[in-house]
Order: structure tokens, then C-alpha cells, then sequence
């Protein structure tokens, strides 16, 4: 007997795990310092970008982005009557502030989640609309959207295939979550703090490889830093470049 199983289409909460097809993914330009420079000092310098359709340096890096209407209609599909509304008071529920920004809470078949929006250096309308959409993008990836956009690798390649997880050795300080390295890079963006730059304080090669003891030390410290001007990113591949900087 030649059965074909019915394989039925991802819905509800797992349709945001779904992989975004390629006319919902949008270019975004990565300019560095030097390569803005560079075009602001002459703009011949620049190109009419034939993938993202701005004037930029020739060499710039470009990364693949889930734009606000994309990442709207696929919640709509998830759930027609997905909401968010602003963190009256963040700080009581324990999440950090800074000027500028704004925390929201996202709610999808009936599970919120948490996200974080910010428009540095835009005011006006257009600062709100980006505040929003930053903050649903923020607040979506932790359901699980367009995270194969954010990861470097296949998040899901060969899993068949991997070994078992060894099992903790106590003489090694357990490392720390992904949720809380989420949880430290959401924060980070805030502050317009790179990745380097935590690792460089802490004195360690990658901020997967933070002692669980060190997160709480982590927090405070980013936490209590002044805002600054993020680090413009050298390349997608850049340890520099943290998960939500992306536009409206």
C-alpha cells in the first residue's frame, strides 16, 4: 500500500518557529564609522544599492531582517488576536530602564513574553514607530521567530546526529543559560554596549562561555553603565553585533 501521510502545516505558537520565506526577509545595510565617513565625506563614493536600494559605501555588509509588517501578518496567522501593551513600571517586575526605551508585553495564544524597543538617535514619530517595532521583533524572538536569522550557524543542523550532552563535570563552574544570555544581550543593546565589551570586563573568549556565577555581577554592571553610542558593526559575522539592532 502506497500511503502519502499528510503532513499538516505549522499553526498556533509553533507557526512562529516556522522558517520566513524569502519575500518576507529584507536586506539591511551594515555600514562601518569609516565606510559612512567616507560617503558623507563624498558621496561618489557611494553606490545605489541594487539589494537594499540605499545609497551606501560598495562594500558594505549586508544582513537578512524580518521586517514589522512580515513579522505582523505572521502573528496574525498565529493568532488573530495577539496583543502587546507597554510595561507600565518594568522596573517592578525587574527589568532594567533607560531613557528612550520601552519595554512591552507580548501575548500570543494566550503566553506573554517580555521584549524590548529603542530608537537611538531618531525622535518624532518615527522614533515611536521604530521603538514598536524593535520591541515586537525583541519580544517575537523569544517565541521562537526568525531566529535563524539572528544564530551564525544551523541551529537545527544534524540533530539526528549529535551526541548526547556529557554530563557536568562539578570541578567546572556551570555556564550560563541561553535565556540569560538573552536576558544580558537584551540589556546590553539598551546600553549600547558590544559583546567585546562584556567579554573584555569579564575576561573571557564568548559570552556563552560566562560562568552562571558571574551573571548576576554581568547584569549589575551593564545595568549601572551610562548609554553610548552602539559600535557600528564590521561585518555580519562580528562578535560586535548583538541580536536586536535592527530599524522600523
Amino acid at each position: 500500500m502506497n500511503a502519502v501521510s499528510k503532513i499538516e502545516p505549522a499553526t498556533g505558537l509553533a507557526l512562529l518557529r516556522a522558517p520566513f520565506p524569502a519575500h518576507h526577509i529584507s536586506k539591511l545595510p551594515k555600514p562601518t564609522k569609516a565606510q559612512t565617513d567616507a560617503v558623507r565625506q563624498d558621496f561618489k563614493n557611494g553606490i545605489r544599492c541594487k539589494e537594499c536600494g540605499a545609497w551606501h559605501h560598495p562594500d558594505v555588509v549586508h544582513l537578512d531582517y524580518v521586517g514589522h509588517a512580515a513579522l505582523t501578518d505572521r502573528l496574525l496567522d498565529a493568532d488573530p488576536a495577539w496583543s502587546w501593551e507597554p510595561v507600565a513600571d518594568p522596573q517592578s517586575v525587574g527589568l532594567p530602564t533607560v531613557p528612550g526605551g520601552m519595554w512591552i508585553k507580548l501575548t500570543v495564544e494566550g503566553v506573554s513574553r517580555y521584549g524590548f524597543g529603542c530608537a537611538d538617535g531618531k525622535s518624532g514619530g518615527d522614533a515611536i514607530k521604530e521603538v514598536i517595532g524593535d520591541a515586537l521583533r525583541n519580544a517575537a524572538m523569544r517565541f521562537g521567530a526568525a531566529l535563524d536569522l539572528w544564530h551564525k550557524g544551523d541551529l537545527h543542523a544534524d540533530e539526528e546526529q549529535e551526541a548526547p550532552a556529557p554530563r557536568h563535570d562539578p570541578q567546572t563552574p556551570a555556564l550560563i543559560t541561553d535565556d540569560q544570555r538573552q536576558q544580558l544581550m537584551t540589556l546590553a543593546t539598551a546600553k549600547g554596549i558590544d559583546a567585546r565589551t562584556i567579554c573584555e570586563v569579564g575576561k573571557i573568549d564568548a559570552i556563552a562561555k560566562m560562568a552562571a556565577g558571574q551573571f548576576k555581577n554581568a547584569m549589575a554592571w551593564i545595568a549601572k553603565q551610562p548609554a553610548r553610542e552602539a559600535t557600528p558593526a564590521g561585518g555580519a559575522q562580528s562578535d560586535a553585533l548583538l541580536d536586536d539592532e535592527i530599524p522600523y
